[in-house]
């Protein structure tokens, strides 16, 4: 097996802004290569910033880019030799200027240029910063830029080199860029290995090679190269090398062919494509061959994922009517936390369309000073103003994706203040708001995602249909204020948790008066009470949305699952938590799915397995916040029932057989040294109740750096077209609940099949490298 050397040799900068090279691995440089450049010299010489939390929490914080160029050191010039971290992998982007609630806060003390926050990826709060002036803030802007951009072009080597070096600067007790074997035995604690002394006593003496009794620079390479030796993918390559050695340019084409099942065609130049863009010998590519390295490289690339590369770009038909889509949605999006004393923010939609979200939500009552604010009513969560939503979306709705976005409004709000949140939708969004259908015509369905594009469309309840406020109003004296069912979340929280039918009509009969001017700014999406799926079928405009609590429409999917579906082809329908989950939890969203539920509104601020099914399932198609429901969902004369599979036109099950080979490095999950995980592997399938499923692994005993399971787990998929599959990695524990370590959740039908790895997720939703798992898929017809 070859070696590949990797340069660990970091780089710092001198005045002047020339690139000095350190000591072999006295600081982690791994390979970074940046220029000299002035903003990242000032960045690592250090600056004195304030840390603000709010209008009266602004405290002095010393800030360095650490010589490694990934990590950022801080501490408090009060705080002894107590410091802070955080790696610049952390930081997702950085604003500039008063670009979050709390900088705007203190706008009228601080000047949009000394002012920016960082952003990190998940659910961490942002770093809002102030400078002491607008150059030393632009270094820090400029420099962080940088740095998160040499990040994402990284190459795998170059990732793998970095990796290397972490490990290596956190077993470096002193910091002589030596390692002696007993800092080694610390080391392979921390990275989730339980060895024999004896053997890896014998791997630090075959590694060091200067017989120093210590390894440094490619000694240490040459050990955890030697630690991290792939035997499972060894074992493939070897199956396939006519020599052991190589593969010919005829190998790899029979590798992909049969194992990996590509397209017979192109297979030819695929198999040249992967040398030319893994292989890292240039000898290889010379003979057209690939080497044990390249071979692992492609494996553990893009192209090697179980998620299929060409499904996750946008792939789709854009251009049928809206209803014909599942849509990335959120519930109470301005929550923060919980919904009885949550933190309410215009980051939680920030944050919702950085996820993709299409569909948000906003609940409004009347505020002091004329201006409407959003909250959770008659509950302890914090204000915001609806005007500074409505600024949120104007910034960030099409960032992420270009899609139509549709805002959800629970009104709350007298008269005039629906007329001023109806002045700030038109003044601030301008164009973007759909203020009438798209040809000024009466239409008999909705136009598509595509036509939409860049819009913003309001759900909400409306005076009279479509086709009155295109004709002009029928009776002028009813042109300044409406009357309207009063259909809210509140009188669904009744209906889930009182049982005085008196009550749970009260709630019904409510009327609410509805001004012109909001009215108005619905085209597409009309909030309406629901009756019934029979009435819907004979009464219903497509336009009209009902809103449905988790309780309500499991009951119809019990009832009527088949009558569920083929209204959901006509119409949009939303489901929304239960008023009883005060704690922001969510319920299980495939349910909503399986009967072609479009708007499925979870807690985004929440993570658990219902987020993971939800990025899952959203993960496809550019992450563009819409994905076409299966053909049998889309046709209304069709006939589909989700607790019935079997019984559907085209009917054609599936066998999915996983083999779980290996994992890769998985994250410790106590922080105790001396623990290590005993990881075991869990696949979940989540689809209709006839393809519910789940299978596990073994554990394996002490070992989370490289287990080696080779288990094989076997599932029928009854309905493939809306099956979601869960790989969870966990740490078995016999005496207490097992502790979660990783996750990934994709689409059955964005699989890959041959041996590919898995990139695990944290319980975040964030990518935690090089974790990962090694495994062999095959899918077959059942009949």
């Amino acid at each position: 097996m070859t070696y590949h050397t990797y340069n660990c040799q970091p780089f710092c900068w001198a005045a002047g802004g020339k690139s000095v090279k350190q000591p072999p691995m006295a600081s982690m440089g791994c390979g970074l290569r940046i220029q000299g450049d002035d903003n990242l010299q000032s960045m690592i010489v250090g600056t004195v910033m304030r840390k603000i939390k709010s209008r009266t929490w602004k405290k002095q914080r010393y800030f360095k880019l650490q010589e490694d160029c990934m990590t950022i050191w801080y501490k408090s010039k009060k705080a002894g030799n107590a410091h802070s971290t955080f790696s610049v992998s952390d930081v997702e982007t950085v604003r500039e200027g008063h670009q979050s609630e709390v900088l705007l806060s203190i706008a009228d003390e601080f000047p949009p240029d000394r002012c920016f926050t960082l952003v990190f990826r998940g659910r961490r709060g942002n770093l809002d910063l102030v400078a002491d002036s607008a150059d030393e803030a632009q270094s820090w802007i400029k420099g962080m830029k940088k740095l998160i951009e040499n990040l994402e072009n990284m190459g795998e080597s170059e990732k793998l080199d970095q990796w290397i070096c972490e490990w290596f600067k956190k077993a470096d007790k002193n910091n002589d860029g030596r390692m002696n074997f007993r800092e080694i035995r610390v080391l392979l604690k921390m990275m989730n290995v339980d060895m024999n002394e004896h053997h890896a006593h014998r791997l630090f003496m075959t590694a060091d090679k200067s017989q120093t009794g210590t390894l440094e620079d490619d000694e240490f390479v040459l050990f955890y190269k030697m630690l991290t030796q792939r035997e499972d993918v060894l074992r493939v390559f070897q199956d396939y090398s006519g020599d052991g050695q190589k593969l010919s340019l005829r190998d790899l084409e029979e590798f992909l062919r049969d194992e990996q099942l590509e397209e017979v065609d192109g297979v030819q130049q695929l198999a040249m494509e992967l040398i030319e863009r893994y292989e890292p010998s240039d000898t290889a590519k010379m003979l057209k061959a690939m080497s044990i390295d390249g071979f692992l490289m492609y494996l553990a690339s893009a192209e090697g994922s179980i998620f299929h590369p060409r499904q996750q770009s946008l792939y789709q038909d854009m251009t049928q009517p809206l209803n014909h889509y599942f849509i990335s949605s959120s519930h109470n999006t301005y929550l923060m936390e919980d919904q009885l004393r949550g933190h309410s923010s215009v980051e939680g939609y920030i944050r919702a369309f950085k996820r993709g979200c299409r569909c948000v939500e906003v609940d409004c009552w009347d505020g002091p000073n004329g201006e409407p604010i959003v909250y959770h009513g008659h509950t302890f969560t914090s204000k915001i103003l609806f005007k500074d939503v409505v600024i949120a979306l104007r910034n960030y709705a099409f960032k992420v994706s270009e899609y139509p976005v549709i805002l959800s409004t629970e009104n709350h709000c007298g008269v005039e203040q629906q007329r001023v949140m109806a002045q700030h939708l038109n003044t601030i969004l301008g164009d973007k708001l759909l203020k009438s259908t798209l040809d000024g015509k009466i239409p008999v369905s909705f136009p598509s995602p595509e036509e939409l594009k860049g819009k913003i469309l309001l759900k909400g309840k409306k005076i009279g249909g479509l086709e009155e406020s295109l004709n002009g109003p029928v009776e002028p004296e009813d042109s300044l204020t409406g009357e309207v069912s009063d259909e809210d979340e509140a009188a669904d929280i009744d209906e889930d948790s009182l049982h005085s039918n008196s009550l749970r009509r009260m709630a019904k009969k409510s009327k609410q008066r509805l001004s012109k001017e909001l009215s108005d700014c619905v085209v597409y999406c009309k909030s309406v009470h629901f009756s019934s799926f029979k009435h819907s079928r004979i009464h219903s405009k497509f336009y009209e949305i009902s809103s449905f609590t988790e309780s309500k429409a499991r009951k119809h999917l019990r009832e009527a699952g088949a009558e569920f579906v083929r209204h959901n082809a006509r119409q949009l329908t939303r489901v929304y938590p239960s008023g009883l989950r005060t704690d922001s939890s969510n319920f299980n969203p495939q349910e909503m799915w399986n009967t072609g539920t479009q708007i499925v509104a979870l807690n985004f601020q929440t993570a658990g397995v219902e987020m993971d099914l939800n990025d899952g399932l959203f993960g496809q198609n550019g992450r563009c916040g819409y994905v076409l429901k299966p053909d049998f969902m889309r046709m209304s004369e069709r006939s589909f029932d989700p607790e019935v599979p079997i019984n559907r036109e085209g009917y054609r099950p599936l066998s999915l057989c996983i083999q779980v080979i290996s994992g890769q490095q998985l994250p410790k999950v106590n922080i105790k040294e001396s623990s290590v995980v005993d990881p075991f592997v869990r696949v979940e399938i989540h689809g209709v109740p006839l393809d519910q499923a789940k299978q596990e692994t073994r554990y394996i005993d002490n070992n989370g750096f490289n287990p080696v399971w080779y288990d094989t787990l076997r599932f029928t998929i009854h309905a493939p077209e809306l099956a979601l599959v869960r790989f969870v990695v966990e740490d078995y524990d016999k005496a207490s609940r097992n502790d979660f370590v990783g996750q990934y959740t994709l689409p059955f039908s964005c699989i890959q099949q041959g041996y590919r790895h898995i990139h695990l997720l944290s319980k975040d939703g964030t990518s935690i490298p090089p974790a990962s798992l090694f495994v062999h898929v095959r899918i077959t017809n059942l009949v």
